[in-house]
């Protein structure tokens, strides 16, 4: 027994390895051909078979992520995701965890602001014993009250251990910010605050509003019989009950309006970590294919202006980048970085400098060139395994994108312009309207970035919570 469960796990890397190994012989960016089918209780199945390699691939969308956390219980919907392997009707948590590591696969769930993803991947000799676990985990989940109160208080330890690492929680504190009011401002795992709220009620309700065959998007990819696949989904899912579910619509978050800043306060912290930014632009945005080229350039690899300028240049910080971060109603731009407490002020600036320069000058045709060619080196890549195919196709089924953005990509990057830039850079890099968010201590930066908005706002890292931001000082 023990020397099939070591077998298996070593079949899983090896034919990762293979995987890898023969993405130079694939022809052009495609993605492979699948089937979709919609069963008759709602549920939306895409498969897709690929020969060579004998792993398959599972995951699924639920069509309801931390932006449907009722207010007040933020990190409801993480919580949900993560007790699914936590025991059955059928199996305890440890009997759970015990068959999937006997076939030496993998199953995980979690959620975003716009869906909640559950994954797993088995070989293909133990797919009928896979599929039976993850459908197992989605359709009979029980929610035990002692593995609920176990979960509850490790998101709150996890949390305030977090704090101690600035880098890891600043975005929440971004996004927050940011966002205000809108659920795309919502902590995803919660805080210390919504979580002394939440109770095994709540996770049960959530389950039984937005886990439906109606909300749910199942993707299987890699070496199996799709007809005898789909008979095997059929049966298992076939029988979910179909209801209705309501998925939460959201506008898009308004624009930010001048410039604000939130300075948490850090008393240990000999380094200021700062992110700067405004609101974004949504999944499927006209502009994705010439933002990715342009956002290379400026802060979206090792190369890039920002890091040139912060790093390499300067040597004012380790690291400087940027990025969109992009959701279904909308999306966040932002610049990050991070720099020792009395170069805070030349690190802000320089960064400003350089955005301010993209806004005014654009980019160069040699850039652009180089830009194109960095992204359809590093795409490739993205689109091997059997798991990233899976996620790839039902990302792209909630989303509403065809396949098109996968096949035509190599296409659409060489059509940027510099042009073509220059109006996407200003339609979406603001260098005015800005946000900035520092966690350092504040004792020591707090005269130096008094400069960059006249509207400030403070707290303590030791304050519970990341949202709404605590207002102490307004000008």
């Amino acid at each position: 027994m023990k020397t099939e469960r070591i077998v298996s796990r070593w079949l899983l890397v090896l034919c990762s390895i293979t995987v890898l190994a023969t993405s130079a012989r694939a022809q052009g960016i495609r993605l492979p051909p699948h089937e979709r089918v919609v069963l008759k209780n709602g549920m939306t199945v895409l498969l897709l078979e690929k020969k060579g390699v004998p792993i398959v691939s599972f995951s699924a969308i639920v069509k309801a992520g931390t932006t449907a956390d009722p207010a007040g219980k933020e990190g409801v919907a993480d919580l949900t995701s993560g007790l699914l392997r936590k025991g059955s009707k059928t199996r305890t948590a440890q009997q759970f965890a015990a068959e999937v590591d006997f076939t030496g696969g993998s199953f995980d769930a979690g959620a975003d602001v716009d869906f909640t993803t559950i994954s797993g991947e088995f070989l293909t000799k133990d797919l009928a014993r896979g599929l039976e676990l993850f459908s197992d985990a989605i359709l009979h989940p029980t929610f035990p009250k002692e593995e609920t109160d176990k979960a509850l208080a490790q998101q709150r330890d996890g949390i305030k251990a977090e704090k101690d690492d600035a880098g890891s929680v600043l975005n929440l504190y971004f996004s927050g910010y940011l966002y205000g009011d809108h659920p795309y401002g919502r902590p995803e795992s919660g805080d210390e605050v919504s979580l002394q709220s939440v109770g095994r009620d709540d996770i049960v309700k959530f389950y039984e509003s937005y886990y439906t065959p109606g909300n749910t998007i199942l993707a299987i990819a890699g070496e199996f019989d799709t007809a005898e696949l789909k008979k095997k989904v059929e049966d298992l899912f076939g029988a979910w009950p179909a209801k209705p579910s309501a998925v939460p619509k959201l506008s898009a978050a308004a624009a930010v309006t001048g410039r604000k800043l939130l300075l948490i306060d850090k008393p240990d912290s000999t380094q200021t970590y700062f992110e700067i930014g405004g609101v974004g632009t949504p999944v499927g945005d006209p502009d994705r294919f010439t933002l990715r080229v342009v956002n290379t350039i400026f802060g979206g690899r090792f190369t890039s202006r920002l890091n040139e300028a912060l790093r390499v240049e300067s040597g004012l910080t380790y690291g400087a980048n940027s990025v969109f971060l992009s959701h279904k109603a909308s999306g966040s731009f932002l610049i990050a970085s991070f720099t020792r407490n009395e170069t805070t002020g030349k690190a802000i600036d320089l960064a400003l400098e350089v955005l301010d320069k993209l806004v005014k000058t654009g980019v160069t045709d040699g850039e652009l060139k180089s830009a194109k060619s960095y992204i359809k080196g590093q795409f490739p890549p993205q689109m091997e395994t059997s798991g990233q195919l899976a996620r790839r196709i039902a990302g792209n089924e909630f989303y509403g994108i065809d396949d098109n953005d996968v096949n035509e990509l190599e296409a659409r990057v060489d059509a940027v312009t510099p042009e073509m830039a220059k109006a996407a850079i200003q339609r979406h890099y603001p260098n005015e309207n800005l946000v900035f968010v520092l966690i350092g201590k504040a004792s020591e930066i707090g005269s130096a970035v008094k400069k960059y908005a006249a509207k400030q706002d403070a707290r303590k890292i030791s304050d519970p919570g990341f949202w709404p931001p605590k207002p102490e000082i307004k000008k």
